[in-house]
């Protein structure tokens, strides 16, 4: 690998430290860099302007043959300006993966405005906030001096860390919104404020590695933006960080990814703009639980410089940034050792404000080899390494107790001298001191476990319209226990056999929530069970459904339940019951999983499949509605190899989106089929499942007997065409996973062909009818004609 590094800060360096440790890295350029990055192994600096994508994107392009470069194959932006100004689609355009997001997704830094709202959106705890412009000054002085709690100030663009201002009165607050909106304190960043609550509570980062699907968090960060001992003084970019933050404790960690984490990197990606980077994210531990300060959508400064000592050994974060560019982080490991691992920055004297330059810099032995130095503001001039910046140095420490990696780093600081050096003493300060806090833990109740009875009480009552919607002949329709009562003898059966089947929706559901269309899934998870009674012959009767989430959200479920409700009324069976289950814990706070029980009723004598079928039998194929419910694994994977997402119209009909598409219900074919079925006209069904053609019709043809099946005698639906194409998956692949159009095959006697096609096209509301293939005396499926799908 050649790898292309923006930025010339601490940060950067201790990426190109990582990375040129890597067996899998050849050659790493950063741009500009600084003192320390030209020193290390398998690392240039580059002359560039970071700015200048165009001229960025033709070094990196240079070939094999160039004497300056062979063709870069991983670009990592450090700072957020070139990631909020585009550098990903600039590379993206020319096939040149970056570990960082696009422009869209840089939002979430790029503007607190646009971050804070999509919090709100996707009910992401954070401070309640308002959001003004500088037009609105007025109204935003009214706003303060009615605002019930103290305010935090934040100018909505970028200011390189330093946009926030605290204020600690009203009037102090009023002058600080005009130095930010009328002075320009902050430039055009100042061009919108945030005015939000302040939160009081423990602070703490947390990095995380994302490929837009999985996110992987790095140990918990405290930095120390404040230049004075006792976080006293002007607001930095960081004189320091310590990782991982003891106050980060398992409850806390779990209780950000399910809160936050999870629902931002699905949320993004439901809101078109899919995540892959670094995202930054800066919590207040408050009384209520995390909540969310900002985001960052880049590796932190100095939080990088601690947590690069802490990987291990084996993990190898080329490999990590390559796979979490290329959509694929859950096949790489990312493995941190056990220990501390503490950063002191030593600045130049003045810095935050104006500070010197060219001060000549000293460098000692450090006293361990678990010592690093990161280079920050440092140039190298007549052989020495000079001060270039505010943030000079981060001197980076590990071992196995915080205590001792704090006194190593700052002995370590005693060995580099400069003039003007500016450091603060007090690093890791509340790790290193004991809480004071005399607040014991408050007496336990099954709701502060997480389970809300009113919750599920608030779902029956949703529901019992629903349910009483499916009612008919041996159901009442009422509801409100787990288990149900079903009438058998007022069916009008005379000699009936039970038939039962149980079938859930499978990774479909994951796309249901990516998009936030939930009733669909319902209907899919009747239509599995009632088609899989419908085979045998049998009568669906009655349904009763299982609804799993860690945390019940009432509108969420009911949607679903909406949805089999719908499904029973298609299959003509009463929904009876269900059981609705919250585990705080076991699962991801917004997702959920289904299950679903099927009982239906058949004659003794109608039960299929018949034992007369033969060779000759003629196979009649009914239409399916989409991909019903099987092959999502493979098909959110071929999505993720595209360039589009579930919200933008399909390249088959512009007037839908991809995922709805995606998300059409399983056809339901009990009222189309069941007459058919009564009046002796079928032999046999096979319900196209997960398997396709090749798994799915063997199970019902007796032993020895296989079929063919011509792909030429139906059009292969656009749907398919299109997951064929994107996903350059064979047709021979393609029918022994999808169902390509035909959900529901049956065998008929030739003589009774035309009768059974009859009789199924005369159904209302019933789907397509083709004759697609016979059975024959060889075992096995055999699939003629497969090339007519490849020219669809």
């Amino acid at each position: 690998m050649r790898i292309l590094i923006i930025g010339s800060g601490g940060r950067e360096h201790a990426l190109a430290w990582r990375l040129s440790q890597s067996s899998l890295v050849k050659s790493i350029w950063v741009c500009p860099g600084n003192g320390g990055t030209s020193g290390l192994e398998k690392t240039s600096n580059l002359e560039l302007k970071p700015s200048d994508f165009s001229a960025l994107v033709h070094f990196a392009l240079q070939n094999e043959n160039s004497s300056i470069c062979a063709k870069v194959s991983l670009v990592v932006p450090g700072p957020e300006q070139p990631l909020v100004d585009g550098i990903e689609g600039h590379f993206r355009k020319v096939g040149i993966p970056v570990f960082g997001p696009s422009a869209l997704a840089a939002r979430m830094e790029g503007s607190k405005a646009f971050s804070k709202d999509f919090m709100q959106r996707h009910n992401i705890p954070t401070a309640s906030y308002k959001t003004f412009s500088k037009t609105q000054l007025d109204s935003a002085i009214e706003y303060i001096k009615t605002c019930p709690h103290d305010i935090v100030l934040k100018a909505s663009g970028l200011a390189g860390g330093k946009g926030v201002l605290i204020p600690t009165s009203k009037d102090e607050a009023i002058q600080g919104l005009k130095e930010i909106v009328v002075d320009n304190t902050f430039g055009d960043a100042g061009n919108e404020v945030v005015i939000e609550e302040f939160l009081v509570g423990s602070e703490i980062s947390i990095l995380a590695f994302s490929d837009g699907y999985t996110i992987v968090p790095l140990p918990a960060a405290q930095d120390h933006k404040r230049i004075g001992d006792g976080d006293t003084g002007l607001n930095t970019g960081g004189m320091g960080a310590y990782a991982p933050a003891p106050v980060a404790t398992p409850d806390v960690l779990d209780q950000i990814m399910k809160t936050v984490l999870r629902p931002t990197i699905d949320g993004m990606r439901k809101d078109g703009f899919p995540f892959v980077g670094m995202l930054f994210t800066g919590f207040m531990l408050t009384k209520d639980g995390p909540k969310v300060l900002e985001y960052n959508v880049r590796f932190g400064d100095p939080e990088t410089e601690a947590l690069m000592v802490l990987l291990r050994e084996d993990t190898d974060l080329a490999a990590v940034l390559l796979a979490a560019a290329e959509h694929r982080l859950d096949s790489v490991a990312l493995n941190i050792r056990p220990g501390f691992a503490v950063s002191i920055v030593l600045a130049s004297a003045g810095y935050p404000g104006n500070y010197p330059k060219g001060k000549k810099i000293s460098f000692e032995s450090l006293p361990s080899k678990d010592v690093v130095v990161f280079h920050a503001g440092t140039d190298s001039k007549d052989g020495s390494i000079v001060t270039s910046g505010g943030r000079v140095l981060a001197v980076t420490a590990y071992a196995p107790t915080i205590r001792d990696a704090v006194n190593l780093a700052y002995t370590s600081v005693n060995t580099i001298s400069f003039e003007g050096k500016t450091f603060r003493k007090d690093i890791a300060h509340r790790a290193l001191t004991p809480s004071t806090s005399t607040n014991a833990p408050g007496s336990l109740t099954y709701a502060s476990s997480g389970v809300s009875v009113d919750a599920g009480n608030s779902l029956v009552d949703k529901i019992k319209p629903i349910v009483k919607a499916t009612a008919r002949s041996g159901a009442d329709g009422n509801i409100g226990g787990f288990g149900g009562v079903f009438d058998v003898k007022a069916t009008g059966y005379a000699d009936p056999l039970l038939v039962s089947g149980t079938d859930g929706v499978g990774t479909k559901l994951r796309v249901a929530m990516d998009v936030g269309i939930h009733d669909l899934v319902g209907i899919d998870l009747v239509a599995m069970s009632v088609n899989d009674l419908l085979v045998q012959g049998a009568e669906p009767v009655y349904f009763l459904d299982y609804y799993a989430c860690s945390k019940l959200n009432v509108e969420q479920a009911a949607d679903v339940i909406k949805g089999i409700g719908e499904g029973c009324k298609q299959a003509g069976c009463a929904l009876i019951g269900g059981e609705t289950a919250e585990m705080p814990g076991m699962y991801t706070d917004g997702d959920y999983d289904l299950a679903g029980f099927a009982v239906g009723l058949v004659e003794r004598n109608q039960l299929l499949p018949k034992t007369d079928i033969q060779p000759t039998d003629i196979l009649l194929g009914l239409a399916s509605s989409g991909p019903h419910s099987n092959g999502f694994s493979l098909i959110r994977k071929i999505v993720g190899r595209t360039s589009i997402s579930y919200s933008s119209p399909t390249p088959w009909n512009s007037s839908t989106t991809l995922g709805r598409a995606l998300l059409e219900p399983t056809q339901i074919y009990i009222k189309q089929v069941l007459p058919c079925t009564k009046q002796g006209l079928i032999k046999g069904m096979s319900h196209i499942t997960g398997g396709g053609f090749i798994e799915n019709i063997p199970r019902i043809l007796p032993k020895g007997l296989g079929c063919e099946i011509d792909a030429s005698s139906w059009s292969l639906p656009p749907v398919f065409q299109w997951l064929m194409r994107e996903g350059n998956v064979e047709p021979l692949e393609m029918a022994r996973t999808f169902n390509n159009g035909i959900g529901l095959v049956l065998i008929v006697s030739p003589e009774g062909a035309d009768a059974a096609c009859q009789n199924l096209r005369s159904c209302a509301d019933g789907v397509q009818v083709f004759k697609i293939g016979r059975v024959t005396a060889a075992p096995g499926v055999k699939m003629l004609n497969l090339e007519s799908w490849s020219s669809a």
